[in-house]
């Protein structure tokens, strides 16, 4: 984003980004480039808003694209969805490299549907794209060779599945932030821990769960079938995982959830039965999600670095543009527990 120059009494940020005006508005960032196009299904207040933000931070609005004869100055993102805080901390991290490398930033969101998945290969193809991050993606191999057979680089991030040892990756130490959050629970004192991944077929989420059960298994404690829910990352996921460990006969005292929005979800399972967390049941969280500090009470999680993930896959994406050999294809960035309030020792007979 193209920072106007600073007038007085205005205060203009010059590394601003499309993701910084959509978290500040509360909005996601198709919505902050629908206003930007001109799109009529905004609400008019939700267009005053963002529209007062892009003014503030002093955003020029792109002028029409020239055709290319060859490939330019544009990269793409293809996402699974943007409809996240999770989602836009990697679309900032990614901005801003190519911000700084002088290129425009494509972004896709494809939402699991097979025709927006083969709309975007179809696209980044006739824009003359430099190349693509794909995050969240089931790559399949007809669409990996393609962009190879069109020497088209490209990165994923958290795929679907492992990639082959050729394919650039970035990803997170997910099976070690599993054995973090376990580990505390069980350093805390808890014995029936449960666990919420999502979906199964995801590589992160199943990192995740075979962490927290070599957790377990590293402490003497069994890894009891019961006590492991699938779902979504999202904040429903968690909620009906959670009412359903919380529904056993022989309930968890402390549940590690998969990520930050199915954390929310845990909390409002808890809720809904009058259990209080901490004292009644303990919940780690997974991301480290901006909101994590400000539920109630601060969510103890697992931080993702979610911004650099971004900022590495982007990294990556240049050198493979300009003709670098990558001496590791795959990195892997370090999680950590954050820990704050939602967790503590089980209550007597709680245990």
């Amino acid at each position: 984003m193209t920072a106007a120059p600073e007038t007085p009494g205005r205060t203009v940020s010059p590394r601003c980004t499309l993701g910084d005006i959509a978290r500040e508005a509360n909005v996601s960032v198709p919505t902050v480039s629908k206003v930007l196009n001109g799109h009529s299904d905004i609400s008019p207040q939700t267009r005053r808003r963002i529209e007062t933000l892009l003014t503030r931070y002093g955003y020029q609005r792109p002028r029409a694209p020239r055709r290319k004869t060859q490939r330019g100055d544009l990269i793409d993102l293809v996402i699974n969805e943007l409809d996240s805080a999770w989602g836009l901390e990697i679309l900032t991290g990614v901005e801003q490299v190519a911000e700084a490398a002088g290129l425009g930033l494509v972004v896709s969101a494809v939402h699991n549907r097979a025709s927006l998945t083969r709309r975007w290969l179809e696209g980044l193809i006739s824009r003359g794209s430099q190349g693509a991050i794909l995050v969240l993606s089931d790559l399949s191999e007809d669409q990996r060779a393609e962009l190879q057979r069109r020497t088209l680089p490209f990165v994923v991030v958290d795929g679907v599945s492992q990639p082959p040892p050729d394919v650039p990756s970035v990803g997170a130490t997910n099976f070690s932030g599993g054995y973090a959050a376990a580990e505390h629970l069980i350093k805390l004192g808890h014995r029936r821990i449960g666990a919420i991944g999502g979906p199964e077929q995801l590589l992160c989420s199943r990192a995740r769960i075979a962490g927290y059960r070599a957790a377990l298994e590293s402490a003497g404690l069994p890894t009891d079938r019961d006590l492991v829910r699938y779902g979504n990352f999202q904040h429903g996921g968690g909620l009906r995982a959670a009412q359903q460990l919380l529904a056993l006969p022989d309930p968890p005292t402390a549940i590690f959830a998969g990520s930050d929005q199915q954390a929310t979800g845990v909390y409002e399972a808890a809720r809904l039965i009058g259990r209080q967390i901490p004292h009644d049941l303990s919940v780690v969280g997974f991301d480290d999600l901006h909101y994590a500090q400000w539920t109630a009470p601060p969510l103890t999680t697992i931080r993702q670095p979610l911004h650099e993930m971004g900022a590495s896959a982007a990294r990556l994406l240049l050198r493979l543009v300009n003709g670098e050999h990558l001496e590791a294809p795959r990195i892997e960035l370090h999680t950590e527990l954050i820990h704050r309030n939602s967790t503590a020792p089980p209550t007597c007979g709680n245990s």
